[in-house]
């Protein structure tokens, strides 16, 4: 059951071109955005689709991976963990970002 803990599944379009970083030790990261629908009827009938948005980073060989590959459109398959961290804007606000570490990447689509 481990394997289960902390499991993020998720199939969506990337909402904008990777951002990619190069690390000082030479390894990448690569950050991007994707959106999932789910489309559902309301009381009234009316077909209403709801768009989520997640952050996403990638590092490694999977960064390089997305940076070769992957543009604003694409759909993908990711698999990775939830990760939440903290920073400090230049005013001194706290700020909190929630984001999926990938582990794996499935290109779908053309």
């Amino acid at each position: 059951m481990n394997a289960l803990r902390n499991r993020v599944q998720l199939i969506g379009n990337l909402g904008n071109d990777p951002e990619i970083v190069n690390m000082e030790s030479g390894s990448k990261l690569a950050k991007f955005s994707i959106a999932t629908n789910e489309t559902y009827k309301n009381t009234k009938g009316e077909k209403v689709t709801d768009t989520q948005w997640h952050n996403v980073v990638a590092w490694g060989k999977t960064a390089e991976i997305v940076e070769k590959y992957l543009v604003k459109g694409n759909e993908v398959v990711i698999e990775g963990k939830l990760t939440s961290r903290s920073y400090e804007t230049k005013e001194g606000e706290k700020r909190y970002v929630t984001e999926i570490k990938c582990n794996e990447l499935l290109m779908l689509g053309k």
